[in-house]
């Protein structure tokens, strides 16, 4: 880089209009970032419009879009932009939020972007590693059952070789399914009842433990994984951590951000 040339890193979220969650989860990820990269300033931006709207409205928060971020660091005189997702896969959020950036590629000298959470072999064994380390007091009769979140995107694979990699690494009871695709609950029910657990562990496998770690997964409605397992006979406990919490899922994205750094240079 030219002496002139000024980076920045643009960190995008889905976002959440829980502020709890938010605080431990997006905040926390964007600060551990900024803390290893102190010469770059760090920017945000959410890809649900839905939630943006919603804060607005409700709290008064402004949060930028993706397009909306470009434009403030163009204003800002940065010329070159490292995006870094905090998505967990390479999936629909994921598309758009690169099209979204790349309609300014001729307005940057560079555009680059991290990997989400789940891209290569490497982040797959590291997620695995952080959530078993997160569970390592949980006893050898209780299984945890985590809920991510699914897309109709051919991405959505990443989740049953996870499931698959929880199992291959000695983590017998541990599960993984989707809200919303393929392992669903009634997959997980199968695999669960061959364990045979005493007690479940319930936690969501996303980035924040917004509305559907609040609802789909511990809400009241019979139609929560919780009340479905509960009914089946298991002694359920939630945990409503997301996987921002993990210190140890927050240093993968920050080595994304370095990743991506090396790339640029």
């Amino acid at each position: 880089m030219n002496s002139a040339s000024k980076k920045a890193i643009l960190v995008v979220s889905f976002g959440t209009s829980y502020e709890n969650t938010r605080k431990v989860t997006i905040d926390a990820i964007e600060r551990d970032i900024a803390d290893a990269f102190p010469a770059c300033p760090t920017y945000r931006a959410w890809t649900s419009k839905m939630i943006i709207s919603k804060l607005k409205k409700r709290d008064g928060i402004i949060i930028n879009t993706v397009k909306e971020a470009m434009e403030q660091m163009l204003r800002d005189g940065i010329t070159d932009v490292v995006v870094q997702p905090t998505h967990v896969i390479n999936g629909i959020e994921n598309d758009q939020m690169k099209a979204d950036a790349l309609s300014f590629k001729d307005q940057f000298a560079s555009i680059v972007f991290g990997n989400p959470l789940l891209t290569t072999e490497n982040d797959n064994q590291a997620v695995v590693k952080a959530v078993a380390d997160e569970f390592q007091d949980m006893d050898s009769m209780t299984a945890l059952v985590l809920m991510g979140h699914g897309t109709e995107h051919y991405s959505n694979t990443v989740y049953a070789a996870l499931a698959y990699r929880f199992q291959d690494m000695g983590h017998k009871n541990i599960f993984l399914g989707t809200v919303e695709a393929y392992p669903a609950l009634d997959s997980l029910l199968r695999a669960a009842d061959t364990f045979k657990p005493k007690k479940i562990i319930l936690a969501p496998f996303m980035i924040v433990a917004g509305d559907h770690a609040q609802n789909d997964l511990a809400g009241d409605d019979p139609d929560s994984w919780m009340n479905l397992l509960s009914s089946g006979g298991y002694e359920v406990t939630p945990v409503l951590k997301g996987l921002g919490e993990y210190p140890e899922i927050r240093q993968i994205l920050v080595d994304h951000v370095q990743a991506a750094m090396n790339a640029s240079v």
